[in-house]
């Protein structure tokens, strides 16, 4: 008989952590059962996430970015359901379909004059590898630079780019010639290119690892050294692209025209794993350059006919939806809602980023009563205190956010592009609420305390 997804739904409900625990990843659901974070999600529209007994939550982390059109988007499900419908012909192979050309046209429009080509991947890292042995096949040399605390995947050509030990312990060697810079430095990026032997630099317009942003000054500097040296500018738009900075693209807002773009995560709506790096004709062609090497990268399911769907399907809301001018409007509106609790509350110290990417920058506060407070929760652990915000937001205002990396007091924002003067308030006010109990007394650890400890007998019972 054919699957019945119905069927397992129904039979199977409940079953999520421990099936996880016995065949995918043990340590996430101790991590998610440790802070109470282990809801059974059933359902999510636009902004928000269901769980089994119809609490709604915020969802203020968006699937790490990929649901910037929200949860359940209409016109993206109906496009999907058009292409099952059609059954259009799908990874022939030996074949030029129709859509990925479609697709890369529209996204080609989109991107500053100089990018010509797309190749379609299925993710951001994937992109992100592309990036690496197309920028070495154009430029004949090795060597790639990268910032301090980037972000750019996890497969091995891309964790050689990551700024992170975390993510990069245990693994290596990793691939050689990749060195670090700090994020924001032109004279050492300026010293390494000097070398002569630099492929490429890449780097996040805003990095997602804390939320940390450089300056235009540092960008057009990049840029010119880069092209002084011969070197390929990449631009890793993956989380900080397709709209949530308030341009298209975020690198528009420096005046800067990279040589390779990668993107990922929004593309497709959330709906079909999708990504694609973008670059100028000269780069596309140093790889492709004979019929002989006509296949000389690809990616098995990188054109598949639902991801080319669900990508032009989201193109045409952003158009249909004035989703830029939405979200320079919803900027601002958190900026005037947020700004004033860096005066209020002496614990945060700054609300920074772009458009719909916003970190919330938590330190030490001035008095002394406070203070000690704060050095007493992170003596426990490196960044703790964020981590002591984000559970209340979550147990007492049912709004879902993460902090922005390890060992960083910074919270990230990544709210649906689609979200607007409810969610701002609704977030405004909870944020308010949990720093007024930080501000006034022991409570808020008092509260930590219990989450954890409710959260270690949970496991035990498990």
């Amino acid at each position: 008989m054919p699957f019945d997804l119905k069927k397992v739904l129904n039979e199977r409900s409940g079953e999520n952590f421990s099936l996880h625990s016995e065949y995918i990843n043990p340590q996430l659901p101790r991590v998610l059962g440790q802070i109470e974070f282990d809801r059974f999600y059933v359902k999510g529209e636009g902004c928000y996430l269901i769980d089994d007994k119809g609490d709604r939550y915020l969802d203020f982390l968006s699937g790490f970015g990929v649901f910037a059109l929200g949860r359940g988007h209409p016109a993206i499900v109906q496009a999907l359901h058009d292409a099952l419908d059609a059954d259009l012909p799908n990874l022939v192979q030996m074949d030029c379909a129709l859509l990925p050309g479609v697709l890369a046209q529209e996204l080609v429009a989109r991107s500053h004059p100089g990018i010509e080509r797309v190749f379609f991947t299925n993710s951001g890292a994937e992109a992100v590898e592309s990036a690496i042995k197309f920028a070495r096949s154009a430029t004949k040399r090795t060597r790639i630079l990268y910032c301090d605390h980037a972000f750019h995947g996890l497969t091995t050509g891309a964790l050689s780019l990551n700024g992170g030990r975390e993510f990069r312990s245990g693994f290596g060697p990793l691939l050689p010639g990749c060195d670090m810079i700090p994020f924001g430095d032109a004279s050492a990026l300026a010293r390494e290119l000097r070398r002569g032997d630099v492929a490429a630099f890449i780097a996040e317009p805003i990095q997602g690892k804390g939320v940390n942003m450089a300056s235009e000054d540092f960008w057009q500097e990049a840029q010119s050294l880069c092209r002084r040296h011969k070197a390929l500018m990449i631009l890793d738009e993956v989380q900080a692209g397709m709209g949530r900075s308030g341009t298209f693209f975020c690198h528009e807002q420096f005046g800067i025209t990279p040589d390779i773009i990668t993107v990922s995560k929004a593309l497709s709506g959330g709906y079909v794993p999708v990504g694609a790096m973008l670059c100028t004709e000269t780069v596309s062609d140093s790889v492709f350059s004979s019929m002989d090497r006509a296949v000389v990268h690809s990616s098995t399911f990188s054109t598949n006919q639902l991801a080319m769907v669900a990508g032009l399907a989201t193109l045409q809301a952003f158009e249909d939806e004035d989703i830029l001018d939405r979200v320079r409007r919803t900027g601002k509106a958190f900026t005037k809602a947020l700004d004033p609790l860096v005066e209020k509350y002496e614990f945060l110290h700054e609300v920074r980023g772009m458009g719909l990417m916003i970190g919330l920058v938590f330190g030490e506060p001035t008095t002394p009563a406070l203070r000690r407070r704060f050095r007493m929760i992170e003596a426990l652990r490196s960044a703790l205190f964020s981590q002591m915000i984000v559970l209340p937001l979550f147990h007492r205002h049912r709004i879902l956010t993460q902090v922005a990396a390890d060992n960083m007091n910074v919270i990230k924002l990544l709210p649906p592009l689609i979200a607007g003067d409810d969610e701002v308030e609704l977030f405004a006010d909870a944020l308010d609420d949990v720093l007024s109990s930080a501000q006034q007394g022991s409570s808020l650890i008092f509260e930590f305390g219990k989450t954890m400890a409710r959260g270690t007998l949970h496991k035990a019972r498990l």
